[in-house]
């Protein structure tokens, strides 16, 4: 018996070369031989389970912090591949949907599967739009935060509140029901992010207006002061649409795994939601364009990029908006983002912090430190600058990832649900602590 502990792991083949769909683990403390399925270019760790020294152990675990590498559901929304710089909702291209689709067409085909017929479209159109609205209530509770509140603060509070204003969303597996806690949550999200956005600078809320469509109802909401009739200007509307379509879903990241997670308790969708608009607000996640603008204002000037890369690269500073924990290409967001930042620009007036983002990104392309690294700009290098240009606040910018967003939460927790494999989420531990140990009263502790 081979006393040392490691395990091989290798492809089973049958005498004739046939390939099996298995892996053969030997454990060389033992000495026996496993047999493991493999389905998807997958292995069930329960399977590990098997693999024991003694009879009384519990058995192999994988340990995999972060999920690194271990799938925790199937689905069947979003797709990516990071090595080729590809992000498809549903079979279809992120580029084209960005082109040719508008944000709630978007959402219909996260949540549904498939486009809407024209027919679809409008009756979806109709309920979305009907149900942005919020209870009068709601108005008070936002009333609570104090001026200087932050705005995603306020969001999350708000979505937990919404379910106590509605009972009927705990019965999650009645289909009626989740369908119209779907049009509440998509309908209602840039209703209460507009009302915290107008509570912080203590100006009267604006209800909306069901003339206008998603987006151009979101900038009434934002920026109405004196009109009549709020007319948004229609470049700056499409280029909400566009980043809505971009932000709407992104497979399994922090925030979808949250929704996952807590909605796995069986929890009604507002208390799930806003448990990943928590996750959202982290400045690895959604604060993740905060930090690069602040990145390029402590730069300062086209001039000081190299001696901020040279830093970087002496590991002293970070290069914000560079990078992806799945995207080891050029995201494809990012090429998306940087066409529209241009279109912005054309209304609002160019970004002079433009010139220092495009500096970062050539230098950091032409590099050989970033490029051996893989780190090329990400969907949050330019969102934060046309946030900027069309007047929000960077303490919006994490509240502008949560409304999109919002669609492919959705999804992801009704996917979650009907899935007859999930459960409650669970995850095992290695336990490193005390074996067992007995008290010591207070007066004999050294």
């Amino acid at each position: 018996m081979n006393p040392t502990k490691s395990a091989s792991v290798g492809n089973s083949e049958t005498p004739a070369g046939a390939r099996r769909d298995t892996l053969s683990i030997v454990d060389n403390r033992t000495g026996r031989q496993y047999e493991i399925p493999v389905k998807n270019d997958t292995i069930r760790p329960i399977d590990l389970r098997q693999i024991k020294v003694h009879e009384s152990d519990f058995g192999m675990m994988s340990y995999d912090p972060a999920f690194a590498n271990t799938a925790s559901c199937a689905s069947k929304i979003t797709y990516i591949d990071g090595d080729k710089g590809i992000l498809r909702y549903r079979g279809y291209s992120i580029e084209e949907l960005a082109e040719k689709s508008s944000y709630p067409e978007t959402a219909y085909l996260i949540l549904h599967g498939e486009l809407p017929t024209s027919e679809q479209l409008k009756e979806w159109n109709y309920h979305i739009t009907h149900h942005t609205f919020i209870h009068e209530s709601i108005k008070k509770f936002l009333d609570g935060f104090h001026y200087d509140a932050h705005p995603m603060g306020m969001l999350i509070s708000t979505i937990a509140a919404l379910s106590t204003f509605y009972p009927d969303a705990k019965d999650i597996f009645n289909p009626d029901s989740r369908r119209k806690q779907t049009y509440r949550l998509i309908g209602k999200m840039p209703t209460v992010a507009a009302f915290a956005y107008r509570h912080c600078l203590g100006m009267p809320f604006v209800y909306p207006d069901n003339d206008l469509s998603y987006c151009g109802n979101f900038l009434n909401m934002l920026f109405r002061t004196t009109e009549l009739q709020y007319r948004p200007n229609p470049t700056l509307e499409r280029a909400l649409d566009v980043l809505f379509i971009l932000h709407a879903d992104h497979e399994q990241n922090c925030s979808s795994t949250a929704m996952r997670g807590v909605g796995s308790s069986h929890v009604d969708p507002y208390s799930a939601t806003a448990a990943a608009t928590a996750a959202l607000y982290g400045p690895l996640h959604g604060g993740a364009n905060e930090a690069v603008l602040r990145m390029l204002v402590e730069i300062g000037s086209v001039n000081n990029v190299p001696a901020y890369v040279k830093s970087v690269k002496a590991g002293e500073k970070l290069l914000m908006g560079f990078g992806h924990r799945v995207y080891k290409n050029y995201d494809p967001r990012a090429k998306i983002v940087k066409r529209v930042a241009y279109e912005v620009f054309d209304v609002m007036g160019r970004n002079p912090l433009i010139d220092i983002a495009l500096e970062c990104e050539r230098i950091a392309l032409e590099d050989e430190y970033f490029v051996s690294r893989r780190l090329y700009p990400n969907v949050d290098f330019y969102t934060g600058l046309i946030y900027q240009s069309m007047g929000f606040p960077v303490t919006m910018f994490p509240v502008l990832f949560a409304i999109p967003r919002t669609s492919g939460w959705i999804a992801q927790w009704q996917e979650m649900l009907l899935d007859h494999e999930q459960k409650i989420s669970r995850p095992r531990q290695v336990y490193l602590g005390y074996d067992l140990r007995s008290y010591v009263p207070l007066d004999h502790r050294s």
